[in-house]
């Protein structure tokens, strides 16, 4: 059996933290920036950790 490929688009999207856990970019940052305060973009600019539900399948994407 051969071996299964990563999953190119999981790849681009998250990344492993030491631990183990998933991280993501926050959604919101692509358009309309003039209208969010600079808080708000500060916020939403920062990585957030994905839900144990979630990682439980990108893991399984990434190879993991």
């Amino acid at each position: 059996m051969p071996k299964m490929k990563t999953h190119s688009g999981s790849k681009k999207r998250f990344k492993v933290t030491g631990s183990g856990k998933l991280m993501k970019q926050q959604a919101g940052m692509r358009h309309n920036l003039e209208v969010k305060a600079a808080k708000r973009k500060a916020r939403l600019n920062q990585d957030q950790v994905l839900a144990p539900a979630d990682a439980k399948v990108i893991k399984k994407l990434l190879g993991r």
